[in-house]
């Protein structure tokens, strides 16, 4: 078994912001492999993540990010489950990551349940047409439309999207870690965001509701 070292540990809670102990206990697991510890991290975050799920969120801050030259900026309101937590750098850290993901990727909605039926039939209707239009056999285009659905639900549900400062996770994901970490509840119930120039939609989308 290979020896965990203080400067492995010390790498490894750097990386995702997990305890000592939990940095320490996965590199052991891993056998000394960083990348391979990370993995059972993440997965240990998602699990724990779930476990809270269910708890009621009624603290928490609205975060916002003016991008330089000021045309373009967000406002997000990122829950938790009390008022000290909310108050915390870790918790300020992840709005002001979330509030610049917006800024960035131009989310559509938050999650891919919120993504509406009318949505989504356009979507398979242009994949399907642009499929049959390359020729591909009719068995296979309906796979096919199912891998660029998956593509969609990246591009323009928040939670599905690669995060912008370590593509390696969705940010989804990262606000699983954060939960990990912190040991309460985090929701991202709306956030808003304003392009000068940018005409005002008719119907604001279920993340701006």
């Amino acid at each position: 078994m290979a020896e965990i070292s203080a400067q492995l540990v010390k790498q490894l809670r750097e990386k995702t912001g997990a305890g000592m102990m939990e940095c320490k206990k996965a590199l052991t697991e891993a056998n000394g492999d960083l990348a391979a510890a990370e993995v059972i991290l993440r997965k240990q975050g998602l699990a724990s993540a779930a476990k809270k799920s269910a708890r009621s969120t009624k603290q928490g801050v609205i975060g916002a990010y003016i991008h330089p030259g000021s045309q373009l900026g967000v406002l997000v309101e990122v829950n938790c489950e009390s008022d000290f937590v909310a108050r915390t750098p870790d918790f300020q850290e992840l709005v002001h990551d979330l509030a610049m993901q917006v800024a960035a990727a131009d989310p559509k909605f938050i999650r891919k349940e919120e993504v509406t039926a009318e949505v989504l039939d356009k979507e398979k209707e242009i994949y399907r047409a642009r499929a049959l239009a390359e020729g591909k056999p009719e068995k296979i285009v309906d796979k096919m439309v199912e891998g660029r659905l998956a593509k969609f639900y990246e591009e323009v549900c928040l939670l599905e999207q690669p995060f912008i400062k370590d593509n390696t996770v969705t940010v989804g994901q990262l606000i699983a870690a954060k939960i990990a970490k912190i040991g309460e509840n985090i929701t991202v119930p709306r956030f808003a965001r304003f392009k000068v120039g940018e005409t005002a939609p008719a119907e604001e989308t279920p993340a701006e509701k």
